[in-house]
């Protein structure tokens, strides 16, 4: 079986995940997965949690993030971090690009 090193976005489709949020399913061992995220201006993430470490990159943009009850608004540059379990939520202000790994990667998102 053939090992794919290298994943471009035309190997990977946006996926509308939720209303005016596209998801990009990049690169993915058995053990982390990098997603690319499009966010458009007002479309908002729910709270949440998963089991899963998340760490992320604002591209461009302006983002309001909630996690673990803490809010702070992310700007191009920025990073975060949301070890597994911790309720966050997240609202663009603005379109904007978000890229993100997962450690373990999440099944739900794995190309079908």
């Amino acid at each position: 079986m053939s090992v794919q090193y290298f994943v471009s976005p035309a190997d990977a489709p946006q996926i509308e995940q939720l209303t005016g949020i596209y998801r990009r399913t990049m690169a993915t061992t058995d053990k982390m997965m990098l997603c690319e995220f499009f966010l458009e201006r007002e479309s908002a993430i729910p709270e949440h949690q998963h089991p899963h470490d998340q760490v992320g990159y604002v591209v461009f943009g302006k983002i309001e993030f909630v996690a673990g009850g803490q809010m702070r608004i992310c700007m191009p540059g920025d990073t975060y971090q949301i070890p597994g379990g911790v309720v966050h939520s997240a609202r663009a202000l603005v379109d904007s690009l978000v890229v993100e790994i997962f450690a373990p990667p999440r099944d739900e998102y794995r190309p079908k």
